[in-house]
Order: structure tokens, then C-alpha cells, then sequence
């Protein structure tokens, strides 16, 4: 095993030795079940997103929630791509 450097992006919590094992898993991982991991967390991550925008956004409704959603994901210039134009959220 080759040695592990820490991201540059920030810091971590999981030390040099952990992380060694935490690689080495993943590279024996089937493609299948790591691609079953990101879905996992991009379901994660937008649920979370949600949950943010309903907070900020008591009184929407669920479609006034993915359309908040959509825009924040796809940017507002694809967005009115996707969606065509329509009122600010």
C-alpha cells in the first residue's frame, strides 16, 4: 500500500491509517455497490437540500419545493431551459 496524502480542500477527521483501509476497500468494491453508494448519497444530499428549503419555506408545497430545489441544482439559466421561465423560486 502506498502512503495516503491529506486533502488539500480541507481537514479531516480520519486519520492517515483509516483512510489507507478505507481506499483499499473501495478500490476491491464491485462497481455495481459503489455506484449504488453515490446514488445513496446523492438521495442523501437532496434530501437534506429539501429539508433546507422547507425550513426556509414553511408554506410551500411539495412541487413549489422540487421546482425551489431544481433551480438551486440546475442553475437559474438551465433551469429556465428545463422549466421555461416562471417567478423568482
Amino acid at each position: 500500500m502506498t502512503d495516503v496524502q491529506q486533502p488539500t480542500w480541507g481537514k479531516s477527521d480520519t486519520s492517515p491509517e483509516a483512510r489507507q483501509v478505507q481506499y483499499e476497500l473501495y478500490r476491491r468494491m464491485p462497481l455495481g455497490r459503489k455506484l449504488e453508494l453515490a446514488f445513496d448519497m446523492y438521495d442523501t444530499g437532496r434530501r437534506l437540500a429539501l429539508a433546507g428549503l422547507r425550513m426556509r419555506h414553511p408554506r410551500a408545497t411539495e412541487k413549489e419545493l422540487e421546482r425551489l430545489w431544481a433551480r438551486q441544482h440546475l442553475g437559474p439559466e438551465l433551469f429556465e431551459r428545463v422549466y421555461g421561465v416562471s417567478k423568482r423560486g
